[in-house]
């Protein structure tokens, strides 16, 4: 069966056009993901005026970390069960109590219920293992590259304006207030929830007559499968720590706050190229192939960072570097899923896979702040990035990229 965006008849309302879907998605990823990208610049702040150590703030952002690995599948299944709009009217909901939280937490036990466990819940049914699958579903499958890439770099602009924008906030009505800003900025986003809605894509997917229980098993039975989740572990590692870590790093080595926030906002600025053209190139190329060397890329932009003199224009360089490199992974990774298992489970098999995404992630951010109280240094933890980008390459190699016999059957 036709997606149905290919099926003009079915399709003519306005929010139902391919260009309102993308935007929609874009800038509820662009939400989700900005808030997460800024949360670096609380850390200080916050810890300053509570007396808590990096190590408490790091561990909020870990177990956030994990609980949205842990939750995406789950959240994945939902969205390929009920339709993606429900699932991110929830998300939405939820990241706006989170904030709120966060501004109200009188200890360590509320900060790390509110970021979290509530942000992180919140994150699985509003970034891109939802979104994404739901453009895979309802966008014909010929603009697929293009709609992935260009929803995430519609959330690479939201990444962008939420750096300035929440750092004016800190400096003008103080952290407590800009979460409260954000809480609220999450709640008016509800409406964009509606175009997203899949459930009659989803029903009408290849593979639709495959029970749920099964499509899990055949994936994990697939080597590539295994391979696809270690290697995605890299990724969520080297991010986690860099957005996390970057800026009380840059202030440990002399750099003003300004810098921390201009290399966060570099990132996010070229982030929208690299996503957008990671997307249109996984259409033309083994995506395999594009994520090998994007981990190749990433380590050794690390490694030329760390060896070179510590300057803005060093900085800025590396940022710029980075934001090219630094969502791409994920409209390569999801298309790597949609092209060997198909779109009809895809939200559940890419939880799964983005699993290993954020074990990695929460390892980054937690072993960051614990490094750091134990030896005053964050470089043990630049080396394990670079290390475990070079094993992201070679774990990537050996994938199988070719459709499953019973996907093409179907």
């Amino acid at each position: 069966m036709q997606p149905l965006s290919s099926i003009p008849c079915k399709r003519s309302a306005w929010w139902t056009q391919a260009w309102v879907l993308v935007l929609a998605g874009g800038l509820v990823m662009g939400l989700a993901l900005g808030v997460r990208h800024v949360q670096g610049l609380f850390m200080l702040p916050m810890t300053q005026d509570r007396g808590w150590t990096r190590e408490t703030f790091a561990l909020a952002l870990a177990v956030q970390n994990l609980v949205w690995g842990l939750a995406q599948p789950f959240t994945g299944m939902l969205a390929d069960r009920f339709g993606a709009t429900r699932v991110v009217a929830v998300g939405l909901l939820l990241y706006a109590l989170g904030l709120a939280g966060m501004a109200w937490a009188p200890n360590a036990m509320a900060l790390v219920l509110a970021s979290g466990v509530c942000i992180g819940i919140a994150l699985s049914g509003t970034a891109f293992g939802v979104v994404y699958a739901a453009l895979s579903r309802l966008v014909a499958p010929q603009r697929r590259g293009w709609a992935l890439g260009l929803a995430g770099a519609v959330g690479g602009i939201g990444q962008f304006a939420l750096v300035p924008g929440a750092q004016g906030l800190i400096a003008g009505w103080g952290w407590a207030t800009a979460l409260g800003v954000l809480s609220v900025t999450a709640a008016l986003l509800l409406p964009l929830a509606w175009p997203l809605n899949d459930r009659q894509a989803a029903a009408g997917a290849p593979g639709e007559a495959l029970p749920l229980g099964r499509a899990v098993r055949e994936a994990f039975a697939q080597p590539g499968f295994w391979l696809l989740n270690l290697g995605f572990g890299a990724c969520g590692f080297q991010l986690a720590f860099i957005a996390g870590h970057l800026p009380a790093y840059l202030l440990d080595r002399g750099l003003r706050p300004a810098d921390g926030v201009a290399a966060l906002a570099i990132i996010a600025l070229t982030n929208v190229a690299g996503t957008y053209a990671a997307g249109l190139l996984g259409a033309r190329w083994s995506r395999k192939r594009l994520l090998a060397g994007v981990y190749l890329a990433r380590s050794a932009a690390m490694a030329l960072f760390l060896l070179a003199p510590l300057s803005s224009a060093s900085l800025y360089a590396f940022a710029a570097a980075m934001g090219l490199l630094w969502l791409g992974t994920l409209p390569l990774t999801n298309g790597i899923v949609a092209q060997v298992f198909g779109v009809r489970y895809l939200g559940t098999l890419f939880g799964f896979v983005f699993l290993g995404h954020q074990i990695g992630g929460f390892l980054g951010v937690w072993l960051g702040g614990l490094v750091f109280q134990a030896t005053g240094s964050y470089e043990p933890v630049w080396l394990a990035a670079m290390g475990l980008g070079v094993l992201a390459a070679a774990l990537h190699w050996p994938i199988d990229e070719r459709p499953l016999l019973r996907a093409a059957a179907a």
